[in-house]
């Protein structure tokens, strides 16, 4: 079989097909179209089945990419499947979503005349045939435990944990504030990146396999935490991040500088065909404005294509770096420009503008200096460089910083890092409070989805074996 690997040297990089800009601009569904069969093997036997595979190295998950990229040239899809759903619980969403130009394709051996290869459309590509086909089952643990444990948070960290533990026989129970589950990846990631099918399938499958959900959960008030403890054997808090980092400077509480996550919550929440005022009132509605979105993230970036889609006048994004020091995708900055977004690298606001409302940014243009101790260049503002940007709607996208989450569950014992994060052992993921442990980026700080399922995942083996600790425990007394 080692003549259909290795292909790279005559097949080019190929992707999956784009929509053209001006179709995809009218509405959110994804941009990308899904590989035809012969594509996907095409593009799997790329790969040179290398003796140190770097792309899984590079994987926080650790995919054993190099082998189901051969059962897919293969045509042993089922197969192909089954590895890679070892590893990750939800390929299809980090096929779609993971930055892979920063993870394991920008780290394959294939020299970049060749290009590496398209891992992540053809990761995309196993799974949703699996579903297709059949071939993904829901959970059944081969024998049941007693023991209950509750999850605090319906994200990819709380849900990844909840599969895990429901594999090996636990009775789990999840618990989220929102109606829906999926955490960001049903309300803070648009459809044109993750349409929300692919969430409510995932939904779906979880509950068939005997996982429990209660939503709209008010933990801390009408459900203490107390309570929640007494009545499970374990809790695992993974509620994610979700507090917005503030802009300084004269006028940053004008009317019109809103929070990007609740720009996209609301949007994501009209796409789902809910009732939205913020929506319907132009509160959180681009349609018609000049928006002006201030962040170089991949948030940022949601927020500047999703302006475009609902209809904005222009898009501006602002950066105080330059392209190359960008922390998003710059897959995502090509698809944004390609929409018509332009981007202001080297600029930074220093004041917004407008009496009863915002009407403009007044920016400045930076410049990169020398490293700092990190190694990241530092950034200084060049003196009388000012400008101004109209806008009628500015989106901070500056990043997210976690809740006070002590004070928002009424329990003073768990203990906060100096970040504001829970506080836990790092090897078994406890908190200060026995029995209590915590995972995802309500420890870890803001991160990507790909790592907030690994935390899920390694959470859900410590409080295993805590299990299997105290059963011996109580055996040998």
């Amino acid at each position: 079989m080692a003549e259909r690997m290795l292909q790279f040297t005559h097949l080019p990089q190929q992707t999956p097909k784009k929509r053209e800009a001006t179709a995809r601009r009218e509405d959110f569904a994804e941009i990308y179209e899904e590989f035809a069969p012969p594509e996907a093997a095409a593009q799997a036997s790329r790969c040179s089945q290398c003796g140190i595979p770097f792309c899984s190295v590079n994987c926080p998950l650790g995919n054993n990419i190099p082998d189901w990229l051969k059962l897919t040239t293969e045509g042993r899809l089922e197969e192909a499947y089954e590895l890679s759903a070892a590893t990750n619980t939800f390929p299809e969403i980090c096929g779609r979503i993971c930055p892979q130009d920063r993870l394991c394709e920008g780290n394959c051996v294939i020299e970049k005349g060749f290009e590496s290869v398209t891992i992540g459309a053809v990761e995309r590509y196993i799974t949703d045939t699996a579903f297709e086909q059949g071939w993904v089952k829901p959970i059944r643990p081969a024998q049941e435990r007693a023991e209950h444990v509750a999850i605090i948070g319906a994200g990819p960290a709380g849900l990844a944990a909840a599969e895990a533990l429901r594999s090996r026989g636990y009775q789990v129970t999840v618990y989220d504030r929102h109606d829906r589950v999926g955490g960001l990846l049903i309300y803070g990631i648009p459809g044109f990146k993750l349409e929300k099918e692919i969430v409510l399938r995932r939904w779906k499958w979880l509950e068939d396999g005997g996982i429990k959900f209660v939503l709209n959960a008010d933990i801390g008030g009408a459900m203490t935490f107390a309570d929640l403890r007494k009545t499970h054997d374990a809790v695992l808090v993974a509620t994610g991040v979700y507090k917005s980092r503030e802009l300084g400077g004269p006028g940053a509480g004008l009317p019109g500088i809103v929070p990007a996550l609740d720009y996209l919550v609301t949007s994501n929440r009209k796409g789902l065909g809910d009732d939205v005022p913020d929506y319907d009132s132009g509160q959180l509605n681009a349609a018609g404005k000049a928006v002006v979105v201030i962040g170089g993230g991949d948030t940022a970036m949601d927020c500047v294509r999703t302006a475009v889609r609902q209809g904005a006048s222009s898009v501006t994004c602002l950066y105080r770096r330059d392209r190359q020091n960008m922390p998003g995708s710059l897959r995502e900055v090509t698809n944004a420009e390609d929409e018509g977004v332009v981007f202001t690298w080297l600029s930074a606001p220093e004041a917004f503008l407008g009496d009863a409302k915002v009407t403009g940014v007044r920016a400045i243009k930076m410049h990169l200096g020398l490293p700092d101790a990190s190694g990241r260049q530092s950034v200084d503002a060049i003196e009388g460089s000012s400008f101004t940007v109209p806008a009628d709607l500015v989106i901070k996208a500056l990043g997210f910083d976690p809740e006070d989450l002590p004070l928002a569950f009424n329990e003073p014992g768990l203990k906060l890092t100096h970040w504001g994060t829970l506080k836990t052992n790092p090897k078994t993921f406890e908190t200060a409070l026995p029995g209590v442990f915590a995972a995802g980026d309500i420890v870890r700080g803001a991160s990507l989805v790909v790592w907030a399922i690994r935390d899920g995942r390694d959470a859900a083996a410590a409080i295993h074996h805590h299990f299997a600790h105290a059963t011996l425990a109580q055996a040998a007394q």
